[in-house]
């Protein structure tokens, strides 16, 4: 048996249960995530969307029958980065009791012609093997982007495989469902947005004042601390993601763990920390608003980022 031969034997009995992580060497199992939209804080219009368009249909298809709609298509969660839309993905799983399988593009490519679409294919015919079951794809964008703008053969054929795979042609997708999340949804394939494919686009915007209250809460918890006034942090921190609000407490860390050093003893955070922390940055979203807000005003032919100029101008982002 050739070399080439034992690797694709190797690869087609470990790839039953286990996918290949991003250094190509260490395995993911599936795993069935605990998360359901109770743990979510927060964005009830984003929940009442996906319920209405992805989990309703799953759950009750005769009602949805009886009207003329039919469970299917894909969910494609879109917005400023670092606002939670990988916590998301998982609670959607939750909420279904599904498998879980979160993939990113440098799980899947392969200096080996060929190999990158058989490594992709090889995650949806795991994710079939484990139904039911929701595949995660991070950074669609990297994926799946514009053939027009691709230079590279392979890189075209890596999309065109996505299609195949989200089409089922090969294999039966019932009860596999992906999820795909990006900061530039502009960039992506227009053919992704078929019907069947990515047709259910969700916003995820950044955490309104009270989501923020509670993030910092759980980033500060289990932390030697004052007695702290988050809400006026909250209040003090707009359109600030979680991410931005994650470093803010790193940054506030940082400052008690240099007086620390000082004095020889535990000093708490203190509200002065987290206010200084605060003001030495800025929101992050505001940059992706700005670049959202031209693409939805002179490229968005279907109206498919209205939603962005909306929360724009309903909360006065300049």
């Amino acid at each position: 048996m050739s070399d080439h031969d034992e690797l694709a034997e190797r690869r087609r009995k470990n790839l039953k249960l286990i996918q290949f992580s991003k250094d190509d060497q260490a395995m993911i199992e599936t795993e069935r995530p605990q998360e359901t939209f109770a743990d979510v804080g927060g964005l009830e219009e984003v929940k009442k969307k996906i319920r209405m368009n992805f989990i309703l249909p799953l759950k009750q298809p005769e009602v949805f029958k009886a009207y003329g709609k039919e469970a299917g298509g894909s969910l494609l969660l879109f917005g400023p980065p670092g606002c939670g839309k990988t916590f998301l993905a998982r609670a959607v799983a939750g909420e279904i009791e599904a498998n879980f399988v979160h993939i990113e593009l440098q799980a899947i490519l392969s200096m080996y012609v060929g190999q990158s679409e058989h490594n992709l294919h090889d995650i949806f015919e795991q994710a079939r093997a484990n139904k039911p079951c929701i595949i995660f794809i991070d950074e669609l964008d990297a994926m799946g982007g514009s053939r027009h703008h691709m230079r590279q053969h392979h890189d075209r054929m890596l999309v065109n495989q996505l299609l195949l795979e989200l089409d089922g042609l090969q294999a039966q997708n019932d009860q596999v469902f992906v999820i795909g999340a990006t900061n530039t949804p502009w960039y992506l394939d227009s053919a992704l947005r078929r019907p069947g494919r990515f047709n259910h686009m969700v916003f995820v915007p950044p955490p309104e004042e009270p989501e923020r209250q509670t993030i910092l809460q759980l980033k500060l918890a289990g932390k030697p601390a004052d007695s702290l006034q988050l809400s006026k942090i909250a209040a003090e921190t707009k359109f600030f993601s979680g991410a931005d609000l994650e470093q803010v407490v790193k940054d506030a860390v940082e400052s008690a763990m240099e007086r620390t050093f000082e004095t020889g003893e535990i000093q708490p955070i203190t509200q002065d920390d987290l206010r200084k922390a605060a003001k030495s940055r800025k929101a992050t979203t505001l940059e992706w608003f700005a670049t959202a807000r031209n693409y939805a005003t002179f490229s968005d032919v279907n109206k498919d980022y209205q939603n962005i100029l909306d929360y724009i101008k309903q909360h006065g982002i300049k």
